[in-house]
């Protein structure tokens, strides 16, 4: 078992650059609607995924879920990301959820396929390498609150609204919402919000847990990123190598039994012990200094 594990915990290969791409602001055919932007100066080692699909309200659709999948596959390669933040371009919304007017127009079975890769966009999400952070300034309903729910931390503006409100569409919730939430309120709490599809402030959703941070909205509509953002810079500092490592201890621990969660963190730990951030970590410490990681 222990082999096994060893062998599923191995770091990401050596990074590589990463080419930004862009999205026009207008949501015009044929644009991309995301934008991938890798921070420079005291936020350098943030990236930023940017939704950008105005006339749908960032609705997940078959294009959105491609270009989600393609930026995901080229950043967890880039060891420069150090938190991978996810927000929106469209004022008043995160992600209104899956795009139900795209769905109306396939066939049952195209149904069934589209369903399985918005459930691969997710696993994707919360298996990124790096800590994941998305941003709710709006509305995050059904596979929106889905994706945030992906992510590891959440941050979100006190007028977001935010729910799995599938049983309210005849449908149950099928991109993660039934596993992840349970996991993040408890079993009780969240088969209450699935059965009745409530929708949830940002204050509300703080006092349940189902966010960090909640801050009050302000008139450009982006307050909970820039406190999203504050969050990613706290994490900055730190040894990537080591949070990298935590966030793997974490994931993969509260899904087995504690026995084997500590063989997990103790996996974990042995790798992190050859690094030369580790040692960095002492010499700042003997010195009294601040530690200059560099995630080697």
């Amino acid at each position: 078992m222990l082999r096994a594990l060893t062998s599923a915990l191995r770091l990401p290969r050596p990074w590589r650059p990463l080419q930004t791409r862009s999205c026009s602001s207008d949501g015009a055919a044929g644009d991309p609607e995301i934008q991938v932007r890798a921070l420079a100066g005291p936020d350098q080692g943030i990236t930023e995924i940017l939704m950008n699909r105005p006339s749908a309200r960032n609705a997940l659709g078959n294009v959105l879920v491609s270009e989600l999948l393609e930026a995901l596959a080229r950043l967890r390669e880039d060891q420069q990301v150090r938190v991978l933040l996810f927000r929106s371009g469209v004022k008043g919304v995160f992600c209104a959820g899956a795009d139900l007017k795209e769905r109306e127009q396939m066939s049952e079975a195209e149904v069934g396929i589209f369903v399985q890769r918005l459930r691969g966009l997710m696993n994707e999400i919360a298996a990124f390498p790096a800590p994941t952070v998305a941003a709710m300034d709006g509305f995050a309903l059904g596979g929106g609150l889905e994706l945030a729910l992906a992510c590891d931390l959440r941050v979100a503006a006190s007028s977001a609204v935010m729910g799995l409100i599938e049983t309210t569409r005849g449908l149950l919730p099928g991109a993660g919402g039934t596993q992840r939430l349970p996991r993040c309120l408890g079993v009780a709490l969240a088969k209450e919000l699935i059965f009745t599809g409530r929708r949830l402030s940002g204050a509300q959703a703080q006092a349940l847990g189902l966010v960090n941070h909640t801050v009050p909205q302000n008139e450009e509509g982006n307050a909970a990123y820039h406190r999203a953002r504050a969050l990613a810079q706290e994490i900055l500092p730190q040894a990537p190598i080591a949070v990298r490592l935590g966030k793997v201890a974490i994931d993969r621990g509260m899904d087995v039994d504690i026995a084997s969660g500590m063989a997990i963190e103790g996996i974990c730990y042995a790798q992190n012990i050859p690094t030369q951030d580790r040692l960095e970590g002492m010499a700042a410490f003997r010195e009294k200094r601040p530690p200059r990681f560099v995630g080697k």
